[in-house]
């Protein structure tokens, strides 16, 4: 397939996990991708440059307006303005509520929220100037509520009310704004909450596998081809909306 040539993907937090796998699957569908993190992507550079893609790699801090705002500038100049946004830089700071510091609770809204709007607030000016644009921000599961998480649910919880609400605002641009909620995927930050439940990443996995309709937990890729799917012109009239990747859960 060939949905996004000619395109400009912009994908944070890219260097592993569902952030990697979108950028790879963007480049394999013709786009042209810059690939943002916090660390040099290098891993997924390799990978997009074996696959046939075409990448650069830009290292931002997405709490830092400043670092986002030159890094979407560097990149509008070396690949041209960006059609798509996919705000998947995220991190967890786990704890249950009556020992969870401010300093913890600050850091995952920062990162999983305030990057979101950041990011969003730079990309829409080059969407609207196009009167073009895709804008899609992973939100989770964990929204609904989770037991040692309430930092990352209430900022997953945001990432829903931010995607509804850039909808109706940016929609008469035609630029399509929508979130995947994943479920348990198989990913170092899922690997992370098993080792603070005192488990190994395969024993969590199989524990949430039995308790998952489908049986099984998911992977990166399954969730990058939900976020291409939103992100291509196939989906041109879904937009404000939260897709969740769960494999059936409830």
């Amino acid at each position: 397939m060939d949905r996004f040539t000619d395109k400009v993907a912009v994908v944070t937090g890219a260097a592993q996990g569902i952030g990697a796998a979108t950028a790879l699957r963007l480049a394999v569908e013709g786009a042209t991708v810059a690939v943002l993190d916090r660390n040099t992507p290098d891993d997924t550079l390799a990978l997009i440059e074996r696959a046939g893609g075409t990448a650069r790699g830009y290292v931002c801090d997405v709490t830092d307006r400043s670092s986002v705002q030159a890094v979407f500038d560097k990149a509008a100049s070396e690949l041209g303005d960006p059609q798509i946004l996919v705000n998947n830089a995220g991190i967890t700071r786990d704890d249950l509520f009556f020992r969870l510091t401010e300093d913890d609770w600050n850091a995952v809204l920062a990162v999983n929220l305030t990057g979101a709007y950041h990011c969003a607030q730079v990309a829409q000016k080059f969407m609207v100037a196009q009167r073009y644009g895709k804008i899609v921000s992973l939100s989770s599961r964990s929204a609904l509520g989770n037991r040692g998480q309430a930092n990352y649910a209430a900022a997953k919880a945001g990432i829903q009310g931010l995607t509804a609400t850039l909808a109706i605002e940016l929609g008469r641009y035609n630029i399509n704004v929508n979130a995947v909620a994943p479920g348990y995927i198989a990913t170092a930050m899922t690997a992370a909450t098993a080792t603070r439940v005192g488990m190994s990443a395969e024993d969590h996995q199989k524990s949430v596998a039995e308790h998952t309709p489908l049986g099984r937990v998911g992977q990166p890729e399954e969730v990058a081809a939900v976020i291409a799917f939103l992100a291509s012109d196939e989906a041109s009239y879904v937009s404000g909306q939260t897709l969740y990747v769960n494999g059936g859960a409830r």
